[in-house]
């Protein structure tokens, strides 16, 4: 008996071992794996002992409507599940994109039309000299049109206005409109590069500074392509700020799209990009939106990092589209903070976000003249769907009515 006792006992040693490892490779049952070797020279390791890992959230079901008086409802996002004890995310069907868009330019005439009322003032009065010349100058520079634009502007309407020699309203007003679509340019591709390309998804990177709302424009486009039955996933690689990637969750849990997410705070985020593009191949999903995070203009380590987190996507597929969230109200500043971005990721779009408060249409004009790359999206409230395409004719008709 005594021979076997060493023997038993290893097997329940054994046994033991085999037990406390089943949770934890349950629970990285969809992601485990890390991308193959080292990314750059001067990436960090991370240690497996560290216990952590990139974990791919279930795609989220259907959850209907809670009867009267059980204190959640679909709006609100949260519907008690009563066998579990537990909250769940209610499943919500986004607005159309028509729906928004005509929201979104009323609400775009109730807070810009400041602009375009006080140049047809000035411009439909009974003289025109050069003091009401110089008060259009201040006019659209107030607006962040930014010097450039303003002078060819205001060139083009004094050229036009002279030849004219009209001041009837109506004709003033269409010679501006006309002039500021021209500086808008209606002609610069804004549609987003959200097709599938052959056996990948395409790639979408969101970044910006921090505090102009990335992770929630993630989340809101996310509804919006969702509305165009496009399947999306999301990667949750703003691993800095507290509690981003359980917020990019709850987005994508509003609308059935699951996340890519790591389970340890301050997780590499090239990682979790890696794992997101990753898991969306292996899941044949249309679109992978991987969320950053925020990152001031002038931090040169940081900004480092961002470029690194594009390369080690490439490694997998090639990022389609860069969207870089500004917020409008920051006028002049944002674009500096466009110009360091776009030197080290390549920004194809501009997202501007909170274009309905105290922001200046101008600049829209201005961000593109700089960069020469176009606005594709507005955001002009706090609400889940407002976030529409932007249209140059439509922008400068909400100015001017």
């Amino acid at each position: 008996m005594n021979d076997f006792l060493p023997i038993i006992l290893s097997i329940a040693a054994a046994l033991v071992v085999v037990g406390g490892l089943v949770p934890a490779l349950l629970k990285a049952r969809k992601s485990g794996s890390k991308y193959p070797g080292t990314r750059d020279a001067n990436d960090p390791v991370q240690s497996p002992a560290a216990g952590g890992g990139t974990l791919v959230e279930d795609r989220p079901g259907s959850v209907e409507a809670p009867a009267p008086g059980l204190g959640g409802s679909v709006d609100e996002g949260l519907v008690p599940d009563d066998a579990a004890g537990l909250e769940t995310i209610a499943v919500e069907t986004p607005a159309p994109v028509e729906g928004r868009l005509a929201r979104l330019r009323a609400r775009l005439v109730k807070s810009n039309n400041v602009l375009g009322k006080g140049l047809l003032a000035l411009l439909s009065g009974d003289k025109i000299d050069e003091n009401v010349w110089d008060e259009v100058e201040e006019t659209l520079l107030l607006a962040d049109l930014g010097t450039e634009p303003t002078m060819q502007l205001v060139e083009s309407l004094r050229e036009r206005v002279k030849v004219l020699g009209t001041r009837d309203p109506e004709h003033v007003k269409a010679m501006l409109r006309e002039e500021l679509i021209k500086l808008v340019d209606p002609s610069m591709n804004r549609s987003l590069n959200v097709e599938r390309q052959g056996d990948r998804p395409a790639v979408v990177l969101v970044v910006g500074v921090n505090g102009v709302g990335k992770t929630t424009t993630v989340g809101k486009l996310a509804r919006v392509l969702v509305a165009e039955d496009k399947d999306v996933l999301l990667g949750a690689a703003d691993t800095f700020r507290a509690a981003a990637a359980e917020q990019l969750a709850t987005w994508g849990q509003r609308v059935g799209v699951p996340t890519v997410k790591s389970d340890i705070d301050g997780a590499d985020p090239a990682s979790v990009a890696y794992e997101a593009v990753k898991a969306g191949i292996d899941q044949e999903v249309d679109v992978v939106m991987v969320d950053t995070a925020g990152r001031l203009q002038n931090k040169t380590g940081l900004m480092d990092e961002l470029g690194k987190v594009k390369r080690v996507i490439e490694k997998l597929a090639e990022v389609d589209e860069v969207l870089l969230v500004l917020d409008a109200t920051t006028g002049q500043n944002g674009l500096n903070q466009a110009r360091v971005f776009a030197e080290v990721v390549n920004i194809s779009g501009i997202v501007l976000t909170k274009l309905d408060g105290t922001a200046k249409g101008g600049i829209v004009v201005a961000i593109q003249k700089s960069l020469g790359v176009p606005v594709k999206l507005i955001g002009l409230g706090e609400g889940p769907d407002d976030l529409a395409p932007f249209e140059a004719e439509g922008f400068v008709d909400a100015l001017l009515n």
